[in-house]
């Protein structure tokens, strides 16, 4: 029999519960960088490509308390919001988004591949899960209880190197979180039209436990998946996280294909809004005060000297 963890998924009108004030604000630093990188790409100050996480920020941000620091990280190009839940560094992520001093690979690895400590972003789909398949099993042989935690999308369970890995995982009982963002689009095609069956039901033809989540209220969000976070640390074997999110932004700069309904209909279920709306006296100070930050960050960022490389 297939393992299942279950689906228990609050609707998306459910009420938020009142964060700690540490939760809100880095929710809302990754909201305000996410939304000053596209101010800074429309006046020109970036180049390249870059990939938001608007309306996701709340998925990393929720889990970090669950990961222990000797646990790796391995996020993808939609990545962000994942090294601001686990680093409070806007500033380091910026400069080597633009190439600055004090860029953290030195400006080569822009947006999308960056490394820092445990934590490694590319923006090559599917390619992190094999890498943490590998380090989880590093992990084991060296009798660590740590685990490899993997962002994937939905779009990214197209690619063979996913299952390659889910099935070595399932195998060799390797202790790899995989956490897939699954914001039903893949870029420009509705996941409805790419993607047979379900993640749940590929999950489980591996054996591999898979818990769906619903909710946008971290405090929620750390009850519903804190048990299986800990299965994957204690037994060492691997589980299938899936968060039914959106993507508030386009793919990338400005190539959003959704009709205009359907943006507005994720628009309305966006965590700022209805914690705006619900805790006013909390959420209007704690939002100046990042925006102010990211602010300030942008004019230091800018105003450094470009970034040198030396090997």
């Amino acid at each position: 029999m297939t393992t299942s963890m279950g689906t228990r998924r609050l609707p998306d009108t459910a009420p938020l519960s009142r964060l700690r004030d540490e939760d809100l604000s880095r929710l809302l630093l990754i909201r305000h960088f996410e939304l000053t990188v596209q101010n800074l790409f429309a006046g020109g100050h970036l180049s390249g490509t870059t990939h938001t996480c608007l309306g996701q920020e709340y998925v990393p941000v929720a889990l970090e308390p669950l990961l222990k620091d000797d646990d790796y990280v391995f996020s993808n190009h939609r990545g962000h919001g994942h090294y601001l839940a686990r680093f409070d560094d806007p500033e380091g992520l910026l400069a080597e988004m633009t190439g600055r001093h004090g860029a953290l690979c030195a400006g080569v690895g822009g947006s999308q591949h960056v490394r820092r400590a445990r934590f490694h972003s590319t923006g090559v789909q599917g390619q992190s899960l094999p890498v943490a398949a590998g380090t989880a099993l590093h992990l084991r042989r060296t009798g660590s209880d740590g685990l490899a935690c993997v962002y994937i999308g939905d779009g990214t369970w197209g690619e063979g190197a996913v299952y390659e890995a889910l099935n070595l995982a399932a195998l060799w009982r390797l202790p790899v979180l995989v956490v897939v963002e699954n914001n039903g689009i893949a870029q420009s095609t509705p996941t409805s039209r790419q993607m047979a069956g379900t993640i749940g039901g590929r999950a489980a033809a591996f054996g591999i436990p898979h818990l769906c989540v619903g909710s946008r209220d971290v405090n929620v969000i750390r009850e519903q998946t804190a048990a299986a976070v800990a299965t994957v640390r204690d037994a060492g074997t691997p589980a299938v996280l899936e968060f039914r999110t959106d993507r508030l932004g386009p793919h990338s700069k400005g190539d959003d294909t959704r009709p205009a309904p359907e943006r507005a209909a994720a628009a309305a279920r966006d965590w700022y809004l209805r914690y705006r709306d619900r805790y006013p006296e909390q959420f209007a100070p704690a939002d100046e005060a990042q925006r102010h930050r990211m602010s300030v960050v942008a004019a230091d960022v800018l105003a450094r000297p470009l970034s040198r490389w030396e090997p």
